[in-house]
């Protein structure tokens, strides 16, 4: 068994990978013009410089406002923070008033309702950037 000139001939059998061509590069040779033959090896793709990029991407958990101050990032200015609270009069707030009313607190004592913030609606804030985070509505 010869082989054609400048393929070395193997001295074991050839395994299957070998017979099959899979992840096998025979070095091969190729004139170069000044240098002789230099070997090449067929299938291997020539190195390139690809570099990665790495983007960091944070996910904030859905955030369940409620009447106290919560801790969160604020999507405005990207900072950690404690929300300020204010408070509105809402829907509970007016009911309230309107119930006051009805079992004779005729004379402004159906208007205490707007003196408790416990009635009332919260707006979340940034205290940072004056951002309107979210609401919480009492009904």
């Amino acid at each position: 068994m010869s082989a054609p000139s400048g393929v070395p001939v193997p001295s074991v059998p050839p395994s299957y990978e070998e017979t099959t061509g899979i992840n096998v590069n025979y070095p091969q040779t190729h004139p170069t013009p000044g240098h002789g033959s230099k070997p090449s090896y067929v299938g291997q793709p020539s190195p390139t410089h690809n570099p990665i990029t790495v983007q960091t991407v944070y996910v904030q958990q859905p955030v369940a406002f409620c009447d106290r101050p919560v801790q969160m990032c604020c999507p405005s200015c990207n900072q950690i923070i404690v929300t300020r609270l204010s408070y509105n009069s809402g829907a509970l707030t007016w009911l309230s008033c309107g119930g006051l009313f009805l079992f004779g607190c005729v004379a402004g004592c159906c208007l205490i309702p707007f003196c408790v913030d416990a009635l009332k609606d919260v707006d979340h804030s940034c205290p940072n950037c004056s951002t309107l985070l979210g609401s919480y509505k009492r009904l």
